[in-house]
């Protein structure tokens, strides 16, 4: 598994655990990171960056996940796809990450933590939140010159 994906995957379980426990310890929380990261300082950095953003912007995610989501209220999702999506959508809208790489971090994600039908709600949710970002694919060649 990818490093950057490998950070991905902690951060999901403690997004987890902050949806089902929000009264965890935050120490506790940074020493998780340590641990499963084997204190790779980029990694845990990475970890800490996008953990902390998604925590930060959740009440504002949360609100456009909702409105993407047809028929399903936040609450009747499954914890682990509600997570999923917040720490993608984090991803797309507020870093540098390509949106069709965090889409496809998400979907694998959701291969092995969500249900069978996980993959293909994640990514139909977060791929309508590409056409949001203001700014362009980074991956993408403009036409300026």
């Amino acid at each position: 598994m990818p490093r950057r994906s490998r950070a991905r995957e902690v951060v999901l379980q403690v997004l987890y655990q902050d949806d089902l426990n929000p009264t965890h310890s935050l120490n506790a929380t940074d020493e998780f990171l340590r641990a499963r990261l084997h204190n790779h300082a980029e990694l845990i950095e990475f970890a800490n960056s996008i953990l902390s953003g998604t925590r930060r912007n959740r009440p504002e995610l949360d609100q456009i996940l909702e409105s993407r989501a047809s028929n399903w209220s936040l609450e009747r999702m499954a914890a682990t796809d509600r997570n999923i999506l917040r720490l993608g959508a984090f991803e797309i809208l507020y870093t540098e990450t390509p949106g069709r790489v965090a889409i496809n971090e998400a979907v694998e994600l959701a291969k092995r933590y969500g249900s069978k039908q996980s993959a293909q709600f994640v990514n139909g949710i977060l791929d309508g939140l590409l056409p949001d970002k203001n700014q362009p694919d980074k991956n993408q060649p403009t036409t300026e010159s």
